[in-house]
């Protein structure tokens, strides 16, 4: 499978080797779960609020993933929301660009369901453009253009929402750096 293609659809659909996504003729994740720790240089997945470790079975390190199950108007989540509000802006806002708060998706500050999303909305991939594109060397155009390339449509045309896979993405941006 070329570098940074997903593993759905066509032939060998529906396989049980996780959706691989590889780059440099390594495996480095799969399209279907998001992972968490990419460097400040990259792009980043939705925040993880969900999950947790399993405390039974102490042999293996599993990660565990499911919603907060926390009501809107709890205080807990709104202090999450607010803390990560501010945490973006800070990350994100370059010597050129200043992130507005208002303009922060969702996305940005809240995780899915399952807290293991690998996709992001376009206006939170274009959030982190400046940021990427500093920290990279890279003209923001060159980043802005990455982004509208790995920006998937709604599925059928009609179906769910616009999404960046965030994993690919870095993928993409990887191969962009190494080739100068």
């Amino acid at each position: 499978m070329p570098a940074g293609e997903r593993g759905v659809g066509g032939p060998g659909a529906g396989r049980a080797d996780g959706s691989e996504i590889t780059a440099d003729g390594r495996v480095v994740g799969s399209s279907l779960i998001g992972r968490q720790g990419h460097g400040p240089d990259c792009f980043q997945p939705r925040p993880a609020n969900g999950l947790g470790e399993n405390s039974v079975n102490t042999r293996y390190r599993l990660l565990l993933s499911g919603a907060t199950n926390r009501s809107a108007d709890d205080p807990e989540p709104i202090a999450w929301v607010t803390k990560t509000r501010a945490r973006v802006v800070e990350q994100n806002s370059t010597a050129d660009f200043t992130v507005e708060p208002s303009r922060i998706p969702a996305d940005a500050v809240t995780s899915s369901g399952s807290g293991l999303d690998p996709d992001i909305s376009p206006a939170y991939a274009e959030l982190r453009v400046h940021r990427v594109a500093e920290r990279n060397g890279l003209p923001v155009a060159r980043v802005e253009g990455l982004v509208e390339e790995h920006t998937e449509g709604r599925t059928l045309g009609f179906l769910g929402e616009p999404r960046v896979d965030v994993l690919e993405l870095d993928v993409a941006l990887r191969s962009l750096i190494d080739r100068g």
